[in-house]
C-alpha cells in the first residue's frame, strides 16, 4: 500500500504520546508542579499531534467528527472515542500532580488503561483487514503496543525497562516481517479467486482495468523492491531497537546517550512504519496482474 506521510506520523507519534501517558498514569514516573506540566504536556502534545496528522489523510477533513458515530462497527471510530476518553480521564490526574502535588491515582489508572486501549484500537484498524493478509495477524497489535511502551520507557529514562522493551520490540518487528512475508501466499488469494473464474483454468490479465491511474492504484497497489525492503528492514531494526539498546548498555546513566537513543528509536520507527504500509499487499492488486 502507499505509505502516506500523514499516516506514518500519526501512528508513530500518537503511539509515543499515549505510551508516555500510560507511564504517567501508572505512576512509573510521578512528577509534580512544573515538571508534571512538562511531562503531561509532552504526552498530550504527541498524542494530539499524531491524531491531527491522521486527519490530513481524509478526503474531507471537515467530516472528521462523523468518525465518532460508528463505534459499534468501526475500529477507527472506536479509536477516536477511546482517544478522547483517555485524554479526558487522564486530565484530573495531570491537574492534581501539577497544582496539588498529589496524584489522582484512580483517574491515572483508568486513563492509562484507556491509553493502552487506544493504541490497540489503532493497530486493529489495520489488523482487522482480511484484504491485507500481512496486517491481518497478531504481530500487528504486538508491534504497535511494544513501540508505544518502548518509546515511553526511553522518553522517561527508565533504562532497565527500556532495555527489556527494546528487546521485545526487536522480536516483534522481526516476527512481523518474517511471518508477514508468508501471509499473502497462506491466504490463498490469486487472480483465479479474485475473479471467481478459477474453475475455468488459469486467469491472466489481458488489459488493465482502466487506462489511467486511480485511487486504488495510488493507495492500494504500491510495490517496494525486495532488495530495498531488506536494507530498510535492517536500518529500521537497528534504529528502532538495536542501536538504542547498545547505547543504553554502554552508557546507562548518560543523558546524551539516552537522548541519542530516543532520536534513533523514533527514526527507526518511522522507517519501520513506512515499510508497514509499503509492504502491505492488498488483494485488489490481483486485478492489476500483481501475482
Amino acid at each position: 500500500m502507499h505509505p502516506a506521510p500523514s499516516l506514518i506520523a500519526f501512528t508513530v507519534f500518537s503511539g509515543l504520546g499515549f505510551g508516555l501517558l500510560v507511564f504517567l498514569g501508572l505512576g512509573l514516573i510521578q512528577p509534580v508542579g512544573w515538571s508534571a506540566f512538562f511531562w503531561f504536556g509532552l504526552g498530550y502534545g504527541l498524542a494530539v499531534a499524531g491524531l491531527a496528522a491522521s486527519s490530513l489523510h481524509l478526503g474531507h477533513p471537515e467530516r472528521a467528527l462523523k468518525a465518532f458515530s460508528q463505534w459499534r462497527t468501526s475500529w477507527l471510530s472506536r479509536e477516536a472515542v477511546l482517544a478522547v476518553a483517555a485524554l479526558v480521564f487522564m486530565a484530573p490526574h495531570a491537574a492534581a500532580l501539577t497544582f496539588l502535588g498529589q496524584p489522582a491515582q484512580g483517574f491515572g489508572m483508568l486513563g492509562a488503561f484507556l491509553c493502552l486501549l487506544t493504541v490497540l484500537a489503532t493497530s486493529m484498524i489495520y489488523a482487522q483487514l482480511r484484504t491485507v493478509p500481512r496486517w491481518h495477524h497478531w504481530t500487528t497489535p504486538a508491534v504497535f503496543l511494544m513501540a508505544a511502551l518502548t518509546g515511553a520507557a526511553l522518553l522517561t529514562g527508565i533504562v532497565p525497562l527500556a532495555q527489556l522493551l527494546l528487546a521485545w520490540l526487536a522480536l516483534a518487528l522481526v516476527a512481523h516481517w518474517m511471518l508477514g512475508d508468508l501471509r499473502f501466499h497462506a491466504a490463498g488469494s490469486t487472480s483465479e479467486t479474485a475473479t471467481g473464474l478459477g474453475d475455468r483454468g488459469r486467469v491472466r490479465l489481458l488489459e488493465p482495468p482502466h487506462s489511467g491511474r486511480n485511487y486504488l492504484m495510488r493507495e492500494m497497489v504500491h510495490v517496494v523492491g525486495r532488495r530495498h525492503a531488506l536494507k530498510l528492514r535492517v536500518l529500521a531494526l537497528a534504529g528502532a531497537a538495536l542501536l538504542p539498546a547498545l547505547l543504553l548498555w554502554l552508557w546507562p546513566a548518560a543523558i546524551p546517550a539516552v537522548l541519542a537513543a530516543i532520536m534513533l528509536h523514533v527514526a527507526g520507527m518511522l522507517a519501520a512504519r513506512w515499510l508497514f504500509f509499503a509492504e502491505a499487499e492488498h488483494v485488489v492488486s490481483l486485478y492489476y496482474g500483481r501475482d
